[in-house]
């Protein structure tokens, strides 16, 4: 069974089901999804496995808390279909990831990126006897900005399915598609 296939597999999109909700199931569109979930996942399945399928136009919208935010939300049923293919391709990458790396990552986050500083910030100043300086830095607006064709060679340099690169590219171009369109309609009303 080749990476695509796997993709599409019902025990993965069961498991992607799983990581999709955590958090929501008390929301309706979870609810909702889960009264006829078999059936809705055998339509994912079936979809995919056709390569038919299409994710749905984001939702975008602006949250200002604590600052000024867009975000950019997909329908249920595509997250199950991001969190589908990256049960498959985070492993794939995570092994390249520096140790300090702790976005997005299953036993990482806020927490342990603190106490990792910690430790760094401890070793640098010498158990605080010394000033000892910090670069926060954000590159702003980063996934809008990036050559989405540089980003797809550097996937195909670990993943060689042709149909996996294919949904990647539908899921990207989703969001860039989003993107470009909100930005027209933020312009639009800054005018």
């Amino acid at each position: 069974m080749g990476l695509y296939e796997e993709i599409y597999d019902l025990d993965n999109l069961k498991l992607a089901w799983i990581n999709a909700k955590k958090g929501k199931s008390k929301r309706r569109y979870v609810k909702r999804f889960k009264k006829s979930l078999i059936n809705n996942l055998l339509e994912l399945q079936k979809e995919l496995k056709e390569e038919i399928y299409s994710p749905i136009k984001l939702k975008t919208f602006i949250l200002r808390d604590p600052k000024t935010r867009k975000i950019s939300k997909s329908v249920f049923r595509d997250r199950i279909v991001h969190h589908a293919l990256c049960n498959l391709i985070i492993p794939i990458f995570e092994k390249g990831f520096i140790y300090d790396s702790h976005a997005n990552q299953i036993g990482k986050g806020t927490h342990k990126a603190l106490e990792r500083f910690d430790k760094f910030k401890r070793k640098v100043s010498k158990n605080n006897t010394q000033t000892c300086y910090v670069l926060k830095a954000d590159i702003q607006h980063y996934f809008e900005n990036i050559t989405h064709e540089i980003l797809i060679k550097i996937l195909r340099g670990k993943i060689k399915d042709e149909k996996t690169i294919l949904l990647i590219r539908r899921i990207i171009k989703n969001t860039a598609e989003r993107e470009r369109e909100t930005n027209l309609i933020l312009i639009k009303e800054c005018l």
